[in-house]
């Protein structure tokens, strides 16, 4: 199997780079690591790049698009494939390189394959209906990676390399951030959980979520959402959201309470090894994607301790059955 000679790697999240770096090590006969301060570049030396460069902040509110030019001089002196992390930020940064330097892009990649030299990259198309393969033509190619693809390279703490300083060119039009503002974020990353118990338009009160809350505790769980609960409304953090444009699950075992099972949210949710689903509705979508299938209300009071009682009147569970997955359920 052939390698390129160059990979780039380049995450706005430091916690990103080890999943980046196991599939660069892979592909590239070379790999740089392209970091933003040197408290980066020490932290990831165990990683085990060839060479770490360094992007220098001109300003404490940088903003990584501003990186492009910078970027793109280093790719253009060695040529090859960019990998990155499919953020937003990541994501603004690879479209002004992708233009600049008249590259293919690719975003949110599921899996990368290098055959005689040529890139091919797969990705989810129309809104997770479907997957695309693209072949990349061009000797320069920048590909987001999704996260949950690969496991994390493991690290080597006697691994050594150099580390140089990237001069910053400045781009015609600085995008600065004028000021920060602390919000409340979840640190979870749903991707990499075990066990999710997943909520959707089934819970009636935002209070209900305290008694799922319990739940995901008993199993060592930790709670997701579909859409209309983190951005209708408003009841759990964004980083919560389980869905095509959300969070890829790939945990040992998904728990949905509520949720119907559209196409966009089991996007993120059909990768989870065993599907468990309640649901009122026997005819709900989910249940084609369950491994397992509960029809009845969520509302149930079955160890349920009385400080978690919920606020809806109790139906209880009528019908459980085995569902194999892309099969019919009850």
């Amino acid at each position: 199997m052939s390698k390129l000679a160059n990979v780039w790697v380049f995450s706005d999240n430091v916690e990103r780079y080890a999943e980046l770096m196991a599939g660069a090590r892979l592909w590239g006969e070379q790999v740089h690591l392209i970091v933003q301060g040197s408290d980066q570049a020490n932290q990831l030396q165990a990683l085990g790049a060839d060479k770490i460069v360094v992007l220098e902040a001109t300003s404490g509110l940088q903003r990584v698009e501003n990186y492009a030019e910078t970027i793109a001089a280093l790719m253009q002196e060695r040529a090859g494939w960019l990998r990155m992390t499919a953020t937003k930020r990541a994501k603004s940064l690879g479209a002004r390189l992708s233009i600049q330097l008249n590259a293919a892009m690719v975003n949110d990649a599921t899996s990368v394959t290098l055959d005689a030299g040529i890139l091919f990259a797969e990705h989810r198309m129309y809104g997770g209906l479907a997957f695309g393969k693209e072949k990349i033509k061009s000797t320069l190619a920048i590909i987001t990676l999704a996260p949950g693809q690969l496991e994390p390279v493991a690290e080597n703490a006697s691994h050594n390399c150099p580390v140089v300083s990237a001069t910053y060119i400045a781009p015609h039009h600085e995008v600065m951030c004028l000021e920060r503002r602390a919000k409340s974020v979840s640190s979870v990353d749903l991707s990499k959980a075990k066990r999710v118990v997943g909520v959707g338009r089934g819970l009636v009160a935002q209070n209900d979520l305290e008694m799922v809350r319990q739940l995901a505790s008993v199993l060592g769980a930790e709670v997701g959402c579909s859409r209309p609960i983190a951005e209708g409304e408003n009841w759990m953090e964004r980083e919560r959201y389980i869905g095509v444009s959300g969070v890829l699950l790939k945990s040992d075992l998904y728990l949905t309470l509520g949720i119907s099972g559209q196409i966009q949210h089991m996007v993120g949710g059909n990768g989870a090894k065993v599907i468990v689903a309640i649901n009122k509705d026997k005819k709900a979508p989910i249940f084609n994607y369950a491994d397992y299938g509960l029809v009845g209300d969520i509302y149930s009071t079955q160890g349920v301790p009385a400080p978690y009682r919920p606020s809806q009147p109790l139906i209880p569970l009528t019908h459980i059955s085995r569902c194999p997955r892309g099969g019919k359920g009850a």
